[in-house]
């Protein structure tokens, strides 16, 4: 059955939405200016999405040390694509579809900054080098040219209280017994030497 109350258009949408502040338009650059550029040399934190050419859509996080993203020039940033699940699920979304949208988080700030524009895959020597965040080069490393970039303001941190030692759980399952009911090995000492092993070697 149709949900009567689903929105559809973009006017239903405008009705229950002002429309946005004049600031709120007014912050969106086409470049990656000064100020752009040190959020990203000070963030360890970065969230990739992508979309194949059906629509069907990936985030893919990815950290490293601050300044594990280099920015190029006013326009190009680069990402190492370090040691992951060798799924590639985001990566063959941009083979497909090079459209991306980033989100660049600070430890202990409220503010995000997000960065929308085009996707390519390199395995330039050049590019690579310098970009190791666990100890070895990366196989390959996403060049981002960017093509919408604002600071997004911090009232979902704020109502999250993300940074905030006190609000975040005190217990929650193992990551090996989450694995291990997901997988259905029914061994939660093998998923825990699993994990172990790949975060001491293979980061």
């Amino acid at each position: 059955m149709a949900d009567e109350h689903a929105i559809t258009t973009v006017e239903e949408l405008r009705e229950l939405y002002p429309p946005p502040k004049e600031r709120s338009v007014q912050k969106e650059l086409d470049r990656l200016d000064r100020h752009c550029c040190d959020f990203i040399a000070l963030s360890p934190f970065v969230l990739v999405a992508s979309a194949n050419g059906a629509g069907a859509c990936d985030v893919s996080p990815k950290g490293g040390p601050p300044g594990f993203v280099r920015v190029l020039d006013d326009h190009r940033l680069v990402i190492p694509d370090a040691t992951g699940n060798r799924r590639l699920d985001g990566l063959q979304n941009m083979i497909e579809n090079p459209h991306v949208g980033l989100v660049f988080l600070m430890p202990g700030m409220g503010e995000t900054l997000r960065v929308n524009g085009t996707v390519e895959l390199t395995r330039d020597p050049e590019l690579l080098e310098g970009l190791e965040t666990g100890g070895r080069a990366p196989a390959l490393a996403l060049v981002v040219t960017a093509e919408q970039v604002y600071l997004h303001c911090a009232k979902c941190v704020i109502r999250s209280k993300l940074w905030e030692p006190e609000s975040w759980p005190e217990a929650l399952p193992s990551a090996a017994e989450i694995l291990s009911d997901h997988i259905g090995i029914g061994d939660v000492d093998a998923s825990a030497a699993a994990l172990a092993d790949g975060y001491a070697n293979h980061i």
